[in-house]
């Protein structure tokens, strides 16, 4: 089962989407499942689920014909404004790690800890909206397809038995990078947190759709070159790893989204590099969880 944010004739909404990805059951058809009343966006209705809703809400998505078609829908970005900023980690891959190696301020060896950084979410943007370069800021834009954890219980010094049951979801994020001004700076925060820099979606695929240990193939196209091609089984720090380490010393809430880095193939591992021009086509894609695509416009 999926969760979203749609726009159906200029008005819009969250919903379910079965896992065929056909058919859309709006919020406000989950009232005698769930109390909707006062559910405002995508963090309010992840807190509010409990494990038991889900098996009810994925039969009645299956069962009822009281829907809309997923092609008679706009899909959104699925947490348009994140509570607080987005947790990242950076070179969470070996093979991302040997293409970076000659670029300023990046250490080349593997690191011994996750290398923790956070990158603004407010507001993201969803599927075919656009990614906006302005070229008096930067003209060094990256891409950077990335699975996404959305946590789904509140947890602190969560042991890495009880990881599972402390994620709501997945999702796709591409991590855009002006490479740029996070190598002026020295430090990533700036180069990532421009506006339009973070396109999310297209779905949040629940759990329990994906088994664990998550290992997806995980892919990012540029104007249908194929430039990232992996799997998340590759990451360095694992998903337990992850979450474990970072509620040693922050509480995770629900609707909190983790980065969990990229895989090689980026634009500046290239010699020469190949970084982002207006009219390009980015496609980012993760097994189970669906495409996410943008267009990139250059002011």
């Amino acid at each position: 089962m999926y969760f979203l944010r749609f726009k159906y004739q200029d008005v819009i909404n969250l919903g379910v989407m079965d896992m065929n990805r056909t058919k859309v059951v709006g919020l406000e058809k989950l009232k005698s499942i769930i109390n909707t009343d006062n559910i405002i966006d995508m963090n309010e209705l992840i807190k509010s689920l409990k494990e038991e809703d889900i098996e009810k809400i994925s039969d009645f998505v299956n069962q009822t014909s009281d829907c809309l078609k997923i092609d008679d829908v706009k899909v959104l970005s699925p947490i348009e404004y994140s509570f607080r900023n987005l947790f990242c980690l950076g070179k969470n891959y070996v093979e991302h790690i040997n293409e970076v190696q000659s670029m300023p301020n990046v250490k080349g060896d593997i690191p011994e800890h996750p290398i923790y950084f956070s990158k603004t979410c407010y507001p993201s943007i969803g599927p075919e909206d656009s990614i906006i370069i302005d070229e008096s800021l930067t003209k060094s834009v990256d891409y950077e397809v990335e699975l996404a954890l959305i946590i789904g219980k509140e947890g602190k010094n969560i042991s890495k038995e009880n990881i599972v049951d402390h994620i709501f979801g997945y999702t796709i994020v591409n991590d855009i990078s002006a490479r740029d001004l996070q190598m002026r700076h020295g430090q990533w925060h700036r180069g990532k947190s421009l506006d339009t820099f973070t396109p999310m979606g297209p779905y949040i695929i629940h759990k329990s759709q994906v088994p664990y240990p998550v290992d997806l193939n995980i892919k990012c196209w540029v104007n249908d070159e194929l430039r990232q091609n992996s799997k998340t089984s590759k990451m360095i720090f694992d998903i337990e790893y992850i979450i474990s380490d970072l509620s040693k010393s922050t509480t995770l809430y629900p609707g909190d989204i983790i980065l969990t880095g990229t895989p090689a193939g980026v634009g500046m591992g290239f010699n020469p590099p190949k970084m982002l021009k207006n009219g390009d086509i980015v496609k980012c894609e993760i097994e189970k969880i669906g495409v996410l695509t943008n267009k990139v416009k250059c002011l």
